[in-house]
């Protein structure tokens, strides 16, 4: 399975889970981003079942991003229980993105 494209549309059934959400908040002509990305591909797979993790590409859904006051990005954001638990920005080791999952 892969990252779920996540949208306004999309965003409250993605979130109204029991199992937490991986949000990673992008862009395509972001470098470190693009390098991120199959980190967050590969979590997508080994987390399937346990937890959701999708991405928001900030050109295509500046409301979103807005609403998350993401200003820097790879911004990424763990909400469990519909609130927000974790964010960090920038190009990471997958080892953190797992942490804040847990």
């Amino acid at each position: 399975m892969s990252e779920l494209k996540i949208t306004k549309e999309n965003f409250e059934q993605v979130v109204n889970t029991d199992i937490p959400v991986l949000i990673d908040f992008w862009a395509t002509w972001c470098g470190p981003c693009r390098m991120m990305s199959p980190v967050v591909a590969e979590l997508a797979d080994e987390y399937q079942g346990k937890a959701i993790i999708g991405k928001v590409n900030v050109d295509e859904e500046p409301e979103l991003a807005a609403s998350f006051g993401v200003a820097s990005i790879p911004m990424f954001v763990v909400i469990k229980g519909g609130i927000i638990a974790n964010t960090k920005i920038g190009a990471m080791p997958k080892t953190n993105l797992e942490a804040m999952l847990k």
